[in-house]
């Protein structure tokens, strides 16, 4: 599973830096892309612990939050975050009277779905437009990954004292520790690698880095262990199969959903 894994990740690297460094139409898409996937995958999910979220609505207004916030920002949020929720009333009362006792539940499930995906989504085509924002694109995601790899190896070696039992019983406070250790260094030496690219005036520097790093590594195990949440209850081990080796896609960027708004926000506010 693991020569899998690193074999997947080997192939899509080279793809994945292509695009994060050219950024524009490309990157907008490539992310258009993974947000309406992982929608597909969240549908799915919840239909399996019961609720009628609804199929289409939920992957393509997700993916149009991404797709729009690459076109004019936050300019077009709330005409569309309003037609969706009308949409979605729509679409629920519809199937309530089609005999679907549970539709007012699904509304919810339709909405938190949507929003959490499209509207969390869309922050890291924001902090890709940000100035400067291929660097710091490459500060804060590969800080939540060299996070993510350090919590991994040192809480399946050394890990006793379990994080969260009921969520996801195989993390320790051993290995959360490690990842903020390592997600702190990663942020520190992603942003002086980063620098050499931006060049000597660039507000990027392996202070500012291992910050980031840090509450990166501190809070982002919340969006991991928050989709847990959504397959403990429908009983399913991953999102999908569609990633050899990785599960769903769903399952690969639960992590980047906290990474990019939190990132976003840390650089506009800080830096």
């Amino acid at each position: 599973m693991l020569i899998k894994r690193i074999l997947v990740v080997i192939a899509l690297l080279p793809i994945g830096m292509a695009i994060i460094l050219y950024g524009k139409l490309p990157f907008v898409l490539a992310f258009v892309l993974i947000i309406g996937l992982a929608g597909w995958e969240y549908v799915n999910i919840m239909r399996k612990a019961g609720f009628h979220p609804a199929m289409i609505l939920v992957p393509a207004v997700a993916a149009l939050f991404v797709l729009m916030r690459g076109y004019d920002g936050f300019a077009s949020a709330p005409w569309l975050i309003s037609m969706f929720l009308l949409v979605s009333m729509t679409w629920h009362l519809v199937d309530y009277e089609r005999g679907r006792d549970k539709a007012a539940s699904d509304f919810n499930v339709t909405v938190g779905g949507a929003l959490y995906l499209g509207w969390i989504g869309a922050y890291l085509v924001s902090l890709r437009n940000l100035p400067e924002g291929k660097w710091w694109f490459l500060v804060v995601l590969p800080s939540v990954w060299l996070a993510d790899t350090g919590a991994y190896f040192i809480g399946s070696s050394f890990g006793k004292h379990k994080l969260s039992q009921r969520l996801s019983p195989k993390k320790s406070w051993e290995g959360y520790l490690a990842g903020v250790v390592c997600g702190t260094l990663g942020g520190a030496l992603m942003a002086a690698l980063c620098r050499l690219g931006a060049g000597p005036a660039s507000l990027i520097n392996p202070w500012r880095g291992a910050l980031i790093g840090f509450v990166l590594a501190v809070l982002t195990p919340l969006g991991d262990l928050g989709e847990s949440m959504f397959k403990r209850q429908a009983g399913v081990k991953d999102a999908s199969n569609i990633i050899p080796g990785h599960g769903g896609v769903f399952d690969r960027i639960d992590s980047w959903l906290w990474a990019g708004v939190i990132g976003y926000y840390l650089i506009v506010s800080l830096f």
